[in-house]
């Protein structure tokens, strides 16, 4: 199993759609006995949140959040936790929204501290 999430921060590689997380976009990891929950913002993120569920190298958790335009948007992920080959925290994901249409996939890595 990969390291602990707690702690961490971690930012996507790339940018999603417009008025989603981008890579401007920080999550700000916990975790403890297998549950996991994070708060986020960034780019066009005023202000979101996840939580849910580790069971090995599996995330599977909920957000939801606030956009710059007022908006209000949620939806499911399920996510494996890897390592890079610097050995950050790297998180591939596979999610969908349930507040409105559409899905896909992202990546998202431990930001270091310089």
């Amino acid at each position: 199993m990969a390291r602990s999430l707690d702690g961490l921060v971690l930012a996507p590689v790339a940018d999603q759609a417009p008025g989603q997380v981008g890579t401007r976009t920080r999550f700000s990891y916990h975790e403890k006995d297998g549950e996991i929950w994070a708060g986020y913002a960034g780019g066009d993120v005023v202000r979101g949140h996840l939580v849910g569920t580790r069971e090995g190298d599996r995330l599977d958790f909920r957000y939801v959040q606030l956009k710059t335009d007022g908006t209000t948007s949620s939806g499911h992920c399920v996510s494996q936790v890897a390592e890079t080959p610097d050995g950050r925290v790297r998180l591939a994901e596979t999610w969908e929204w349930e507040s409105q249409e559409g899905g896909g996939t992202s990546v998202v890595e431990e930001v270091t501290r310089s």
